[in-house]
């Protein structure tokens, strides 16, 4: 119990739930790479080493949002919050896992698939956490490349290089992210507002959000059927893609109701199912496909 009670504010640290979701678009990233089953090798070093940059850069993110954490009901129980740890041991934390994840791709994969993972901790640290999230309503717009980062990482550990479909691939996660994180940030708007964050929903008339919710969920759509097209996928990869894309409009349409707290909710909610099995898809469509 000890020994778990040392570690859980470490493991707490690195948000897996968000990595989880990250790694979710990697996988693909693999296989569309590959044009079949990735090497066991490489894959396993992509995701090890893809967990630690993304946990890296998570725990950044608390050490230097620690006054942030103490004012959100959602936040105030971060390691750091409540003294689990303290402010050094987590940066400490941060910066061997961050080595260490490099080392991991330098050795296992190549220099271009390290370099676009030393990019994404700095942008998302630097970039995102130190730079845009206080200062642009449009935060988390520019601030969600990092999220968009794996893919491309994914992609050079198989092919040490990018392709068309690998950045078609990258501004699908980039249309998909504000609206996922707009959701949330609706249903925890007062939190965002006690911490002086000017995401959108806190600083934009609920109409101004469902129009660009909108316009960034377009995107995403656009953007998913190109990754299909251009990876050469069976047709009912892009029908399903479809149904998909349906589904998750049925849910924006009630963002702006009576309801909008708990449509936000579902929101969220559904983008994570959205990317979820459209990655899904992807595996299986290369998979029929060779």
């Amino acid at each position: 119990m000890a020994v778990k009670e040392r570690v859980s504010p470490y493991i707490a640290l690195m948000k897996l739930r968000v990595v989880e979701l990250l790694l979710v678009t990697t996988v693909p990233a693999l296989f569309l790479a590959k044009r079949g089953i990735p090497p066991l090798g490489v894959t396993i070093a992509t995701l090890i080493g893809g967990t630690l940059a993304a946990g890296a850069s998570n725990a950044f993110n608390m050490v230097i949002e620690v006054e942030s954490d103490r004012l959100m009901k959602r936040t105030a129980k971060r390691p750091i919050v409540t003294g689990a740890i303290s402010k050094v041991q987590a940066l400490v934390f941060a910066s061997v896992i961050s080595i260490l994840s490099l080392l991991i791709f330098i050795i296992f994969t190549n220099a271009l698939t390290t370099l676009l993972t030393a990019l994404a901790i700095f942008f998302y640290v630097v970039g995102y956490t130190m730079g845009l999230k206080r200062r642009t309503s449009q935060n988390i717009v520019w601030g969600g490349i990092a999220g968009c980062m794996p893919v491309l990482i994914g992609w050079a550990a198989i092919a040490d290089s990018l392709s068309w479909t690998a950045w078609a691939f990258f501004l699908l996660i980039f249309f998909w992210t504000p609206p996922h994180f707009w959701a949330i940030a609706i249903k925890y708007k007062e939190d965002y507002r006690a911490a002086g964050i000017p995401m959108l929903p806190v600083v934009a008339p609920m109409r101004n959000v469902e129009k660009q919710m909108w316009f960034h969920t377009t995107g995403m759509i656009v953007m998913s059927v190109l990754v299909v097209q251009s990876a050469n996928l069976p047709w009912w990869t892009a029908a399903l893609t479809f149904i998909l894309a349906l589904g998750f409009g049925m849910e924006l349409v009630k963002i702006n109701g009576p309801e909008s707290l708990r449509a936000a909710g579902k929101l969220f909610h559904w983008s994570i199912t959205y990317l979820t099995v459209y990655s899904l898809l992807l595996v299986v469509g290369v998979l029929v496909s060779n």
